[in-house]
């Protein structure tokens, strides 16, 4: 018989996450987090993926496209919000673990 997929809603979020390389942070845990933006009606949202890299296979990079498109580090703030390395606070849109991946999905507060 076919196994359903598991998703489970995750409520203790990373600390901190600080860049590692090109579109990866890792947290306070050692895990890393692959990023990719989404613009969606006007709304910024940035999904965060929890995946298995190898330390060895992530460049520490500080290119000019790295740095003026990603944030250097995001920090856990209380209300379910990441304060940004600009000052920017991101809303936790949700934090799910489904097939034992763990994906979070943060949008950028009309405030910030």
């Amino acid at each position: 018989m076919a196994q359903l997929p598991s998703k489970v809603h995750i409520t203790s979020h990373p600390i901190c996450l600080r860049i590692r390389g090109p579109l990866v942070y890792q947290d306070e845990t050692k895990r890393m987090w692959l990023q990719l933006d989404i613009e969606t009606g006007g709304v910024r949202q940035v999904r965060l993926r929890q995946e298995d890299i190898p330390s060895g296979h992530i460049a520490l990079t500080t290119s000019p496209e790295t740095s003026s498109t990603m944030r250097f580090h995001w920090t856990l703030n209380p209300g379910n919000q990441y304060l940004d390395s600009v000052g920017r606070f991101w809303h936790i849109v949700h934090h799910i673990k489904e097939d034992g991946v763990e994906e979070m999905i943060l949008e950028l507060m009309d405030d910030s």
